[in-house]
């Protein structure tokens, strides 16, 4: 199986592009002509420079208003057509992309188009020329892949046949199914993009709002299952528009890309393995099972202040590393690992951001399979020296440079907390249980990229994107999850430093967790017992108290409970959800207390808002500045 991508999908001049594309692993690209058309050099020079890069050009596109156009504009179209011929061969491309027409002097009709394209595939033969035409959203009179075959069938003609869009079919509501009809030897050529479903004119969706497979809401598996089912045997390419890409990181994006096709394919072929799919074996995607760990870079008065928020959250300082400055701290399952090393990721992590999380263990079902799967999908792997005694654990790069380890249970990966820190039972606390979920921060326009992250490397599903309301802003936020909840990973995205999440991201420089929810199944005994450790909740507003008066019915004396204690509460369909929040520590990270009664699955979205207010109000007192 080839890969491809439309050289319009990504940012950058054309040479960068090339160099991510390479980079990436794919076999070849779409050249979109304005690239080429913007290049300071010559057809041959251009096509030299692609083959250097160790690609192939795949498709050169568009050519546009071509058929059913009336005398002298038809014979205009064959001369203009003939010169992109020209510049083909110089090039040396041997497959050119015609969409259907827009032209408003364009005249309908399957036969008249068809005995266009007849001709245009007389005169490309004679060059050894193909040419694939693709059925538009919008074409004035062909806007379906079914009509679009039915001319390509009765132009009837070897150099003639067609190319299908996953967007113009999908986002017209077309069943993919209706592509198993036509014959894979007529299907030149398969272009494929993702979308969120939104309702706009179908033009501008498709030139603002596509994405890469996987990051959308269409259903690509489904298209692709379909088109494999025909016999094609062609590349599978990417054509992406998107405003956010056009402004991205060009390597970024062209490795996004590869990511989401390469777990796109091996998705249609575990659903119809009888497709017999020509690309390497992956394992499936790898259950997860929960957070292991999480692992400060901290050092000096810094870790003594942030061991002095643990010991007022519960924690108890249970071992001390074998060989390293490193301590773990643990209540419940939950394990905090303090690393004062001065060499190594811990100590770069802290020479660029101070107090910050650098590592996350995460447990799953095959810790190799997981790595394995991750480096096929162009993740950077990660691996330091390990002192006597120490186990080899997987690991792979995340969020902002940050590590995430790979632990299971089956390879002996478990025995790490014995091996290397001697600790046994893990002390009870005052009930703080687990890792609810960790909420990562980044820059809006990454959120893409690691929603697809996380979704093509583990078992997990992601949930709609909402809007969080900063008082100098807004926030974008997505739940990436497993499908039993055993690991939660919230998304957000900041678009300005003003933000609550833009300011610690701007702080940090990038720290990849801003906060960590811990669970407990009481959380007002919880929380009692850890107000008598010096514990200090965020405080809340009487405002907010009313408000939750209004809104919801509670049994007698709970709301003055929860206002005496600073706990926000929440209730769906499912059942009902108490949060409390630390005040910030180390330039803005916090901890949440929850507790989930019943089958709540959110996060408290609606006491974003108040939550983030209290915050900067508590930063202003402190003597952060404004946001």
């Amino acid at each position: 199986m080839k890969t491809g991508i439309a050289t319009v999908s990504i940012s950058g001049d054309f040479r960068s592009k090339l160099e991510a594309i390479a980079a990436a692993g794919y076999d070849g690209i779409e050249i979109f002509e304005q690239d080429f058309v913007a290049f300071d050099g010559s057809p041959e020079d251009v096509g030299r420079m692609v083959r250097d890069h160790g690609l192939e050009i795949m498709l050169f596109q568009p050519f546009r208003d071509f058929e059913g156009l009336p005398e002298p504009l038809r014979a205009k179209a064959f001369d203009r057509a003939e010169r992109k011929f020209d510049l083909m061969q110089a090039l040396g491309p041997e497959l050119v992309l015609v969409c259907s027409s827009c032209h408003k002097q364009a005249i309908g009709g399957i036969d008249r188009a068809a005995a266009d394209f007849h001709e245009l595939g007389e005169r490309a033969a004679k060059r050894g020329l193909r040419v694939g035409y693709e059925a538009l959203a919008w074409g004035r009179y062909v806007n379906d892949h079914r009509d679009a075959w039915e001319i390509v069938r009765r132009a009837e003609h070897p150099n003639i046949g067609l190319v299908v869009d996953s967007f113009h079919t999908l986002a017209r509501k077309i069943d993919p199914d209706t592509i198993r009809r036509i014959p894979g030897d007529k299907i030149f050529f398969v272009q494929l993009a993702d979308a969120p479903l939104i309702e706009m004119d179908l033009l501008y969706w498709s030139r603002h709002f596509r994405n890469m497979p996987g990051e959308g809401d269409l259903d690509l598996t489904g298209f692709m299952r379909a088109v494999m089912a025909t016999g094609y045997e062609g590349p599978i390419s990417l054509e992406i528009f998107n405003d956010q890409f056009r402004s991205g990181s060009t390597r970024g994006i062209a490795r996004d890309g590869y990511r989401s096709l390469i777990s796109l394919m091996d998705d249609v072929a575990r659903a119809e393995p009888a497709l017999n799919i020509d690309m390497p074996a992956l394992p499936s995607r790898v259950r997860t099972e929960g957070v292991s760990f999480v692992e400060f870079a901290t050092r000096g008065a810094e870790a003594r202040a942030l061991e002095q928020t643990l010991a007022t959250l519960g924690f108890e300082k249970a071992e001390q590393h074998r060989n390293k400055a490193v301590t773990l701290w643990q209540q419940g399952d939950i394990r905090i690992v303090l690393n004062e090393e001065t060499e190594g990721h811990a100590d770069h992590s802290w020479n660029a951001r101070g107090t910050s999380v650098c590592d996350i263990g995460l447990q799953v079902s095959s810790a190799k399979d997981a790595a394995v799967r991750a480096a096929a999908l162009g993740v950077e792997p990660f691996s330091q020296p390990i002192g006597p005694g120490e186990l080899d654990i997987p690991a792979i790069r995340g969020l902002s440079g940050s590590v995430l380890h790979l632990l299971d249970s089956t390879s002996g990966l478990e025995r790490v907390w014995e091996a290397e820190f001697g600790a046994t039972d893990s002390p009870k606390g005052v009930g703080l249980s687990r890792i609810d979920h960790l909420a990562q921060t980044m820059s809006y326009e990454d959120m893409l990229s690691w929603t697809l992250f996380y979704s093509t490397i583990f078992d997990m599903k992601k949930s709609p994107m909402v809007d969080v309301i900063d008082p100098d802003g807004l926030v974008r936020s997505q739940v990436v999850e497993a499908p039993d909840g055993a690991l939660r990973i919230t998304l957000n995205g900041a678009d300005t430093h003003r933000t609550l999440a833009g300011r610690f991201l701007s702080d940090s420089f990038g720290a990849p967790v801003q906060h960590i929810a811990l669970a407990t199944d009481d959380v007002f005994s919880t929380l009692e017992a850890l107000i008598a450790k010096g514990f200090e909740p965020l405080p809340m507003p009487q405002n907010y108290y009313d408000d939750l008066a209004a809104r919801f019915d509670f049994p007698p004396g709970l709301m003055e409970r929860m206002q005496g204690l600073n706990i926000l509460y929440d209730r769906d369909d499912g059942g009902e959800f108490f949060q409390v929040y630390s005040k910030a520590f180390a330039g803005g990270l916090f901890f949440e207390i929850i507790q989930r009664v019943g089958g709540y699955s959110g996060f408290g979205a609606p006491n974003a808002p108040f939550r983030i207010a209290a915050q900067k109000r508590q930063g202003k007192v402190k003597g952060m500045p404004s946001a």
